[in-house]
């Protein structure tokens, strides 16, 4: 009888700690929740560097260990003088093909090129906190109702789980950096492509 009780508690102990932490992990929890400006800064540019979001969205150059971020570039999307012009049997065939700065890529769904997420007002100099919150939470181009989804290979659907607390730290970081003018190009749908 002991040992039952003891299961039955253990089991609601650790469904409410697991509901708990869900629930803090989604609405961000007190220990994070109130950052200074530099704390959430600081905290946005670990998420960045930890999501991989230079790997997209910063042009890079060939170094001695392969792709090198051009650091006055960083985080400033497709070029918009780029000459993406990838092979269209590779793409016909099923098969993706990313630009040689990694900041392109075309397949199945068309050609797509990585936004400029500077705080410039061609990237998201203009943008809200709850543009960015619901470009990257659903998906929405500019994060705007009514606009065109983000297109592979932008994972909008794995930061869709952010907290609100993440979400204001990583748009804080990028409104930190230096702003780079680049007007990216609208993408190419599939027919324009082939």
């Amino acid at each position: 009888m002991k040992k039952g009780l003891i299961l039955i508690t253990s089991a609601i102990f650790c469904f409410s700690s697991c509901t708990n932490n869900e629930k803090n992990a989604k609405e961000g929890n007190s220990e994070t929740a109130s950052l200074t400006k530099e704390q959430y800064i600081e905290r946005g540019a670990y998420l960045v560097q930890f999501g991989g979001c230079n790997d997209c969205h910063s042009p890079k150059r060939m170094g001695a260990n392969g792709p090198e971020i051009i650091p006055e570039l960083m985080l400033s999307g497709y070029h918009e003088n780029g000459k993406f012009n990838p092979n269209k049997d590779d793409v016909k065939s099923g098969n993706i093909v990313f630009a040689s700065d990694l900041t392109a890529a075309s397949g199945p769904w068309g050609t797509s090129f990585a936004a400029n997420l500077t705080p410039d007002a061609t990237g998201t100099g203009s943008w809200t906190e709850a543009q960015f919150k619901k470009a990257i939470t659903e998906g929405k181009w500019m994060g705007m109702e009514g606009t065109r989804s983000i297109l592979p290979p932008m994972p909008w659907q794995n930061l869709a789980h952010l907290n609100d607390t993440d979400i204001k730290s990583i748009f804080s970081y990028l409104q930190s950096i230096n702003p780079v003018k680049n007007v990216v190009p609208m993408p190419i749908s599939p027919e324009e492509n082939i």
